[in-house]
């Protein structure tokens, strides 16, 4: 097996296949088939990079159709945020369709399937159809309304459409089997009454198709080679050809190409909500200030609050397309926006907790424009310059009056830098009279060659401009707050998910414009959010400078004293652990446990794939493997052959230890 094929993902093998059993190259199609009930979510990226992707790698068309049935939940305001999200990530689309474009061919479908005997209108109320659908392990019973004669149903279904009826008093049901393992299979329904306004066709319609019955003829009528939706669909996937299988019965000499479904898993982010109908909530209720406040999840949320497009396309690449469903720690995706700006984004200095430093041996009418670095990361950045000044901002913790040696800030009788200037020393302080600093008296040196181990940001007093900073955290406290039964979701809103502060930034930042995005020295990156104006700038907290949030996490204990280990590779200290496990008391196993875990974030799966073939007798080696292997798929690796062998023999051993890490995975 080549390099290149070992690379590709299930789909993508799914995809060789066909081709090498006949599929024309130029019959490939795919399609993104959002419903416009609400703005697109990180969620959605996944569905889009891996249709789009494959469109791209294919040279093969791509349709952008919304599955518009529900004229009740839908609107054109979602429509225009899905078109501009997509375009925003860089995508395009060959044509843009509707699933409403398709209402009457559905229909003259449906008006078929009555004449063959597949479908039958069902005048039963919603409570009675319930009940007689049965339970996954009771079979249903037959609708007192299935054996309606052909000419009935026609009736009753025409006069449906013509707005007869009231809403609930009829629906259009497939005639399958009652008695189906799969509950989708009896006798679901193909249409309702619904007298509501469509976005896009008016009042033309008052009955609608549901999903099931539009969405895989709507792939049909565009020829679609591949189906491609998210595991919850699998259940779906038996429906799905069976109303395909119909239809292709009817127009196989117009639309020769039946498609086919397969799904992945979807994308699940920690400390994230991934419900539309819970996002909606969010911001019905005032917790947040719209779709794109930045605290959501959503496309345009991310976008406003300074995410690129590549640093979400990064993040898809790295997670994959699995079969399998896991959760992705949302550290990933910041890892990936602050790898990409900090390649792109220009530093400057912003003090958002400010003390004043006066440099008593500087001129008071003195001032110089020091010259500072745009970007060490962009040779082609350049320079700019920023005013030095006898009265400074530094941020208030980066000063303390007494401190210990590992203290490299400033301190009263100690000496930092300041970056792009000159080295101070704290000589004393001025305090108010609640006996809080008010300045810090200093001294600077001229002489930049000496050695001090602190640099400090710092912005001159005279001129500073003044800017609103929103300092947004997760908007969750849990890690997965809708995955509580007994608790709802919104009571796991983070109360301190959003500060705002007043900062003091240098000058160079007078002229920005909304969007544009920067590295505020050593507190993180930052961009002009949408309600900034002239003189009354706002920025965004985008991320951090580093993860806050492992470190809040992270047991004191393991902070002040490193592992020892460490100076050896994870793998290999992965495998000394494994070593001695199953002779280690369980307490000891727990804490061996958890640090295999731990540096298992710091072993790729080129070095722990080797170690699939461990003797069968070093059971404590191949439990550590499974270990490391378990955080490895948590962390979004995609399981592959290999994978699932050596999980199969441990299930396999005659370990009990070893057997019980298998099946927990």
């Amino acid at each position: 097996m080549s390099e290149e094929t070992k690379s590709l993902n299930f789909i993508e093998h799914i995809i060789e296949e066909d081709l090498e059993n006949g599929l024309a190259k130029d019959k490939l199609r795919f399609r993104f088939p959002p419903e416009p009930n609400g703005y697109l979510h990180i969620g959605h990226t996944k569905a889009i990079g891996i249709s789009f992707g494959l469109g791209e790698k294919y040279n093969a068309p791509v349709n952008l159709r919304f599955d518009d049935t529900n004229p009740i939940k839908e609107e054109q305001e979602y429509v225009d945020a899905i078109k501009r999200d997509i375009v925003w990530l860089g995508y395009r689309w060959e044509n843009e369709l509707y699933s409403s474009d398709y209402f009457q061919k559905l229909y003259d479908w449906a008006v078929k399937m009555i004449k063959d005997g597949k479908a039958y209108v069902d005048s039963q109320s919603s409570e009675a159809m319930a009940e007689q659908k049965g339970t996954p392990t009771q079979v249903g019973t037959n609708s007192p309304f299935r054996n309606r004669s052909v000419e009935e149903n026609l009736d009753l279904f025409q006069r449906m459409k013509a707005g007869e009826f009231e809403a609930g008093t009829h629906v259009l049901r497939a005639k399958i089997d009652m008695e189906d393992p799969n509950m989708l299979m009896r006798d679901p329904i193909m249409y309702r009454i619904l007298h509501a306004h469509h976005h896009r066709t008016g009042d033309e319609w008052c009955i609608y198709p549901m999903y099931d019955w539009t969405h895989g003829e709507s792939d049909y009528l565009e020829q679609i080679s591949h189906s491609l939706c998210s595991l919850e669909f699998k259940p779906h996937r038996k429906l799905y050809n069976w109303f395909r299988d119909h239809v292709y019965e009817y127009s196989k000499d117009k639309y020769p190409l039946p498609p086919k479904q397969r799904e992945f898993a979807r994308l699940n982010l920690s400390y994230t909500i991934m419900s539309k109908r819970k996002l909606l909530k969010l911001v019905e209720e005032g917790v947040v200030s719209g779709w794109d406040d930045p605290r959501m999840p959503t496309i345009s949320g991310l976008r406003r609050r300074g995410y690129t497009p590549n640093s979400i396309r990064q993040f898809i690449e790295k997670v994959g397309v699995a079969k399998r469903e896991n959760i992705i720690d949302v550290s990933l995706l910041e890892f990936c926006i602050r790898e990409d700006l900090n390649k792109s984004a220009n530093r400057v200095m912003a003090v958002l907790d400010p003390v004043k430093v006066v440099i008593t041996n500087y001129p008071e009418d003195k001032e110089e424009w020091l010259e500072a670095e745009n970007n060490p990361e962009d040779e082609s950045a350049g320079f700019r310059k920023v005013p030095f000044s006898r009265e400074i901002y530094i941020e208030r913790d980066d000063f303390k009056e007494e401190a210990g040696n590992k203290f490299f800030r400033l301190k009263l009788g100690g000496e930092v830098r300041l970056k792009n200037a000159f080295i101070i020393k704290a000589e004393n302080v001025v305090k108010d009279s609640n006996g809080e600093i008010k300045e810090i008296h200093c001294t600077y040196d001229t002489d930049t060659s000496k050695k001090v181990k602190g640099t400090l940001h710092w912005v001159s007093t005279k001129h500073a401009i003044k800017a609103e900073i929103r300092e947004y955290d997760r908007l969750f406290s849990d890690e997965a707050p809708d995955g509580h039964a007994d608790k709802d979701f919104m009571g796991f809103i983070n109360p301190n998910s959003l500060t705002i502060k007043t900062g003091y930034l240098e000058p160079s930042l007078v002229d920005v414009n909304v969007g544009e995005q920067f590295q505020f020295q050593r507190l993180g990156y930052f961009n002009v959010d949408n309600d900034s104006k002239p003189g009354a700038l706002v920025f965004n907290k985008t991320v951090g400078l580093r993860d806050s949030w492992a470190k809040q996490k992270a047991n004191p204990k393991t902070n002040s004293q490193p592992k020892p280990q460490q100076k050896r590779s994870a793998i290999s200290v992965i495998q000394q652990l494994g070593k001695k496990y199953t002779n280690l008391p369980e307490e000891k196993q727990l804490k061996v446990k958890a640090e295999i875990q731990e540096l298992a974030n710091d072993v790729s799966y080129e070095e722990l794939e080797p170690l699939f073939g461990t003797a069968l007798k070093k059971a404590g080696t191949r439990i550590a493997v499974l270990i490391a292997l378990k955080r490895l798929l948590k962390n979004g690796l995609e399981r592959n052959d290999a994978i699932d062998d050596f999980i199969n023999k441990a299930k396999d051993d005659k370990n009990e230890l070893l057997v019980a890490e298998a099946l927990d995975i």
